[in-house]
């Protein structure tokens, strides 16, 4: 798995507006030699994921680092498990977060791989919801039963809170060609 990343997945992690991965990330990447569409995606959710947290930052208590190094890191174990790029499974969680902590990631982080799809866990941190969301939302898809969670977790009139997500989620959601253009571009 380790080796030199090649031009194409330089150009994933490092081409388009959306926003760089946290620097940890992106190097685990590329150490890695994660195939292109990965890094692409990635980027994907994790730019969504920065804007997310730019608009709870008035309404919800996060560790907004947890949340990005997760949204960056959230499908690594697709790494291992690469038929999981273009098709269902979820072999790629336990993997992804095993992967993760083999190369010095805290567990604190490294959960993000595993409990992505598990919103529906007990003991979900609103941080893993948001990576959670980001992972939805970043091409338009919208879970009324994850979004319901979130606005559990915010304070005021729910409601209220309601559509406040909802306009911002709309708002990401509106820009998803862009998003899924920019993952389509690369190679798995």
């Amino acid at each position: 798995m380790d080796g030199v990343p090649s031009d194409v997945l330089r150009r994933a992690l490092t081409e388009s507006d959306l926003r760089p991965l946290p620097a940890a990330a992106s190097e685990l990447l590329a150490r890695l030699s994660a195939p292109p569409r990965l890094a692409a995606h990635l980027r994907a959710v994790h730019d969504v994921a920065a804007q997310l947290t730019e608009w709870f930052a008035d309404r919800l208590t996060l560790d907004t680092d947890a949340v990005l190094f997760g949204a960056a890191t959230h499908d690594i174990g697709k790494i291992v498990h690469v038929e999981e790029l273009s098709g269902p499974g979820h072999r790629h969680e336990p993997a992804g977060r095993d992967l993760l902590l083999a190369h010095g990631v805290p567990p604190e982080l490294a959960r993000f791989a595993a409990s992505h799809a598990s919103w529906t866990e007990p003991g979900i941190t609103a941080e893993e919801l948001v990576v959670s969301l980001a992972d939805k939302i970043w091409k338009a898809k919208r879970v009324p039963d994850l979004e319901q969670l979130v606005i559990a977790r915010l304070a005021g009139e729910p409601w209220q809170a309601f559509l406040d997500l909802d306009d911002e989620l709309t708002r990401i959601a509106a820009t998803a060609d862009h998003r899924l253009a920019f993952q389509s571009a690369y190679p798995i």
